[in-house]
């Protein structure tokens, strides 16, 4: 708890802000979307209209090899963080040298040890968080690479056993 006397006022003030426009910009994305046109809504739009052209289509190789495609990106991301999360704890093992290294730059504040550990932890725990979403978004994929394959040929649709429209929407989502 002596880090919460050690930590400077502009740094409380910085770590309040970053986090008010972290949670304020999630909250702008997921309501802002549903209020006017933007590029989520949009995608959104073209992600159900893909599930519903994929209803229709038989084989639907097409539909893995983009789901397979969308994947590689969360996966790079997600490998990525783990690589920095490593770094970040590495830098805790050495810290006197890492904050000796940063006070020789000319416009760095020289900071206590104690402060220095704390922001990399901070560091530490968002790259956590954001592997952890780029996981579970290569595992959504999965789920959708999934239901592409469980999708029944496009006569069970054509005669009416099951509907396109609720197969697609339910896809969609997913995606």
């Amino acid at each position: 708890m002596k880090i919460i006397s050690m930590l400077p006022w502009a740094d409380w003030l910085a770590l309040l802000g970053f986090f008010s426009l972290w949670t304020g910009y999630a909250w702008f994305a997921s309501k802002g979307s549903q209020r006017q046109q933007t590029l989520l809504a949009s995608t959104n739009r073209l992600r159900r209209l893909w599930m519903l052209q994929a209803t229709a289509r038989d084989p639907r190789m097409l539909d893995g090899l983009i789901t397979q495609n969308l994947s590689s990106t969360p996966s790079f991301f997600s490998s990525t963080t783990i690589i920095i999360i490593g770094g970040l704890f590495a830098l805790l093992g050495t810290t006197d040298k890492a904050a000796e290294l940063v006070r020789e730059i000319p416009f760095a504040q020289p900071t206590p040890i104690l402060v220095f550990e704390f922001k990399v932890l901070v560091l530490i725990g968002i790259f956590v968080y954001a592997f952890f979403r780029f996981s579970w978004s290569m595992r959504q994929y999965t789920f959708v690479a999934l239901m592409i394959g469980a999708m029944p040929p496009p006569e069970i649709y054509a005669s009416g056993q099951q509907d396109r429209e609720v197969m697609a929407e339910r896809a969609g989502r997913l995606v």
